[in-house]
């Protein structure tokens, strides 16, 4: 990593080093932070600080700030070689300590040009470093070891669309102050992806590839096995995990609520900015593996080829693939149904998660369903575009509409749906709300509403007042609010006690969530359950109020998805 890479880190936010080193007073965001006149040393590691006893030997972390941190335990073994394509084995035992010092190596994935648009490298603030096959890593941030107690265990899964992404990816999912601020013990991990989790092999390999399109979501199935046998080693509980992810993450919770074999491993939900009520096709995924095999100039008989390879020429062969036969097909490499993506295929899912209906593993888990008023927010790099016409976003929007397709001759009759629900808002505002609308999440909760366990809606509107105050309440930026992080992500924040107030509110009310299933008995008013009648959404805000579905009549407008 760069020399100046590494300064900004430590500088300007907490970086992937400065997580687990900063000394600035945002890390101690949240109750019971290191200070005041008898302040010494916030670091203790050592031979016999932080040890805790695996199942596969034992690891050595370290104290900060009074969290145990366990970064990079291994929970599967290197999935190169003979273990490319295969559902996710243990690891080899060791004898002496794990040194649990340092983040796991992320999963390969396209590293080109990832900091070249700078508006975005700051504002997101990516924390990468080392890629490689030995990805299957799980991060523990755990307020104490040893004391007998049993804390809720949050278990946090990156987004990144099932092509990018770590488990420490932004400063904002550090586990360290949610932690403190719950008494919970906070973990995350790194899994396959891309067309290394997501290559569905089995039409051109037969029963050993079986589950080859969708071993990245049995990675987090082999994780979440190694939370039930290991948790409690590290204060927490294994009978109360809550799973949470945004965007690609969020995708990823409502698929493992439709895998039996995760079935028992956690026990509610929260998916933020990711609301997928399908999977891809499996027809559509074995046909592209069908393609890589052709790319790569291969036989179905000499398919342990793609396993020999080194992953950076499999990579650019699987790629190339990809985008031959999207060009073919006429489809956009987005969403699940253009690329290395999990899908449908009778051995790991059965069925879509929640199309047409919800899986029935799902019947029991609580669930929180989240989206942010300007997922998509198109000013925030160029001033210029605040002066937008109506009739230009009518042109845009029938192009593209977000992270979906746009909506063609519709599209004004979609704008001027949604200028009558919200007639205060200026032009590129209504291009942001009808990119970003909330049809997904609320079918995710209408579907979701129909099984017994609970499920709480929420619509975050908090506005930053970063790039003079221009980028709204975009993709990712309520991930720091509910980790207690805004002082640490002062990125997508600013910092300061305006955002800190509502961090304290959407903590407090995930922490009550993940002891009970019931986000109610904090800061934020009372929270009702969703329902389809009345469509129940918390507004986040500096004023957080319940609306009953304050879209639904422009949601109307939207013409069906194909």
């Amino acid at each position: 990593m760069p020399s100046s890479r590494r300064d900004f880190f430590q500088t300007v936010g907490a970086g992937a080093a400065g997580l687990a080193l900063g000394t600035s007073s945002a890390c101690a965001q949240g109750p019971g932070a290191a200070g005041g006149d008898d302040d010494g040393p916030v670091l203790q590691v050592g031979e016999d600080i932080a040890v805790v006893d695996t199942t596969y030997g034992k690891v050595r972390g370290y104290v900060l700030r009074d969290i145990h941190h366990f970064l990079g335990i291994p929970y599967g073994a290197d999935t190169s070689g003979a273990n490319r394509f295969m559902p996710p084995q243990k690891p080899e035992p060791w004898d002496d300590v794990f040194p649990a010092l340092w983040w796991g190596d992320a999963a390969p994935q396209d590293m080109n040009n990832r900091y070249q648009n700078k508006y975005m490298a700051f504002r997101d603030h990516w924390n990468y470093g080392d890629v490689s096959e030995d990805c299957l890593r799980i991060n523990v941030l755990t307020p104490a070891v040893g004391d007998g107690k049993k804390r809720p265990v949050m278990f946090w899964i990156h987004g990144g669309a099932f092509r990018n992404g770590n488990a420490i990816e932004h400063d904002g999912y550090n586990g360290e102050n949610l932690a403190r601020f719950g008494d919970v013990v906070s973990c995350s991990v790194n899994h396959r992806l891309g067309p290394l989790g997501f290559c569905n092999l089995a039409g051109v390999g037969g029963d050993r590839f079986a589950a080859s399109g969708n071993v990245g979501m049995l990675d987090i199935v082999a994780a979440l096995e190694w939370v039930r046998d290991n948790i409690e080693a590290f204060g927490g509980d294994p009978g109360n995990v809550t799973i949470m992810g945004q965007s690609g993450g969020g995708a990823k919770v409502c698929l493992l609520t439709a895998i039996p074999k995760a079935k028992g491993l956690f026990h509610k939900a929260v998916a933020l900015s990711g609301a997928s009520l399908r999977a891809g096709e499996k027809d559509h995924t074995e046909k592209l593996g069908a393609y890589v095999l052709k790319e790569a100039g291969l036989k179905p008989s000499e398919i342990d080829k793609l396993q020999e390879m080194p992953w950076k020429e499999y990579y650019s062969i699987a790629t190339q693939a990809r985008d031959k036969l999207n060009a073919e097909l006429g489809r956009p490499d987005r969403g699940l149904r253009g690329g290395f993506n999990p899908s449908v295929d009778g051995v790991v899912l059965p069925q879509d998660p929640y199309y047409p209906e919800a899986a029935p593993t799902a019947a029991e888990v609580p669930m929180i369903i989240s989206s942010t008023f300007n997922e998509h927010s198109f000013s925030w790099q160029d001033a210029s575009v605040e002066k937008i016409t109506l009739d230009e976003v009518v042109e845009n929007l029938k192009e593209r509409a977000g992270f979906g397709s746009g909506f063609g001759d519709k599209a004004k009759d979609v704008v001027d749906a949604y200028v009558k629900a919200f007639p205060d808002k200026r032009p590129v505002e209504i291009w942001s709300l009808v990119a970003s609308n909330r049809r997904n999440a609320v079918a995710l909760a209408d579907a979701k509403s129909k099984q017994p366990a609970p499920v709480y809606v929420d619509w975050f509107g908090w506005q930053p007042p970063l790039f003079d105050s221009r980028i709204g309440a975009f993709h990712c930026v309520d991930i720091c609010f509910w980790f207690h992080n805004t002082d640490v992500m002062l990125t997508h924040t600013g910092g300061g006690a305006r955002p800190r107030a509502l961090a304290t509110k959407m903590a407090g009310a995930l922490v009550n969530f993940m002891r009970s299933g019931d986000p109610n008995g904090g800061e934020l008013p009372s929270w009702p359950k969703y329902t389809s009648a009345n469509g129940e959404t918390m507004v986040l805000n500096d004023v957080c109020e319940v609306q009953n579905d304050p879209d639904r009549e422009p949601r109307k407008a939207l013409p069906e998805q194909t």
